[in-house]
């Protein structure tokens, strides 16, 4: 079980009491080294009869490993640590997990912390504390957490992450929190090109792609592809596609299956576009932020600017040479329509 609270003293005190009551031990987790001492103390006011040991990565190895191995040995009923206990430790006698602050933390953390108890046949139970008031993306990470807490629930969790953070990272070098989802067809990939190597037959390689940032929601919602393995195989082959017809196509599916595309799925699709786009022209980034955007180029490349500024003219995009190292535009829409349809149109006209 998950809760989202405020840090109550009555509702601690009847935590620890509980899983004490029942043999068990307790995580505490507080990631702030300077203030660890005072969380541990608040900790023994709620928990008089516990046996309290604090880990931190500053401390001494001997006195980290004493606290440690009393903690897994059960000489240890309430451990107050840092991180360092995100991963690693498997202690099934411990049941009950408080994170202080849990809003300070990514949604791939929490879930690893969670992943420390619930080990053995007891109920588990994972409270993340939280100020009165935290901002709204905070609160949505933390209660994806708190309503899915199933077998499985990890899968979805990731899907969730990936809509949260955007899809730049699921679609770019960087898959944090999807390697083994997307990660693997990535390794075929590699697997595929290696054995075309051996044989001879050679391979072609593909322009790296850049990284794309959008200022706006880039996902499949939840209410237009409701299956989350239709969704997460729709996620890997648009992480795939190496030509624009690829997203052309992939378009024409999402519509036929599921009818009219939302907003946030049209952007994923022109975020898309722009990565294919943009490795044909050169492009290391782009950046979309309101109404004006920035390409640069990677170091090295000897971009034809003048086909690519009468291609930006023509879609409204007023475009600043910057002659930087390496190489940037700048650019402002000034009328037209929307400023990423009309770049992926710009960028299509460009790249011929």
């Amino acid at each position: 079980l998950t809760f989202v609270e405020p840090w109550d003293d009555g509702l601690l005190e009847e935590a620890f009491a509980r899983e004490i009551d029942r043999g068990g031990q307790v995580f505490v987790v507080h990631n702030r080294i300077e203030t660890i001492e005072t969380i541990a103390a608040r900790v023994r006011t709620l928990a008089p009869r516990a046996r309290i040991g604090v880990a931190h990565g500053q401390m001494p190895a001997e006195g980290l490993e004493t606290v440690m191995r009393g903690f897994v040995s059960g000489e240890v009923d309430i451990l107050v640590s840092t991180m360092i206990v995100e991963s690693g430790l498997d202690v099934p006698n411990a049941n009950t997990m408080v994170v202080h602050d849990a809003h300070r933390f990514g949604l791939a953390q929490l879930y690893q912390l969670r992943g420390r108890v619930g080990r053995s046949h007891r109920r588990a139970y994972c409270y993340l504390l939280v100020p009165d008031s935290i901002d709204a993306d905070a609160e949505e990470r933390l209660r994806v957490l708190e309503h899915h807490t199933d077998l499985g629930a990890g899968y979805r969790i990731a899907l969730k992450d990936l809509e949260l953070r955007g899809a730049g990272n699921l679609l770019g070098a960087e898959q944090s929190g999807h390697a083994h989802a997307v990660g693997f067809d990535l390794y075929m990939r590699w697997l595929e090109e290696t054995v075309r190597s051996l044989r001879g037959q050679g391979v072609t390689e593909q322009p790296a792609p850049p990284d794309v940032v959008l200022d706006r929601p880039a996902h499949l919602p939840d209410g237009y592809v409701p299956d989350d393995d239709v969704k997460l195989d729709l996620y890997r082959r648009l992480a795939r596609a190496l030509a624009s017809g690829e997203i052309d196509g992939l378009r024409d599916e999402l519509r036929e299956r599921f009818g009219p595309l939302p907003a946030e799925a049209e952007t994923l699709l022109h975020m898309a576009r722009l990565r294919v786009l943009g490795a044909a022209l050169g492009l290391q980034h782009v950046l979309v932020r309101g109404d004006e955007a920035r390409l640069t180029f990677r170091p090295g490349t000897q971009p034809r600017l003048t086909g690519l500024t009468s291609a930006l003219d023509d879609v409204q995009l007023a475009a600043e040479v910057r002659r930087t190292v390496p190489l940037s535009l700048r650019l402002v829409r000034l009328g037209g329509e929307p400023i990423v349809p009309a770049l992926v149109r710009a960028l299509q006209k460009a790249a011929g």
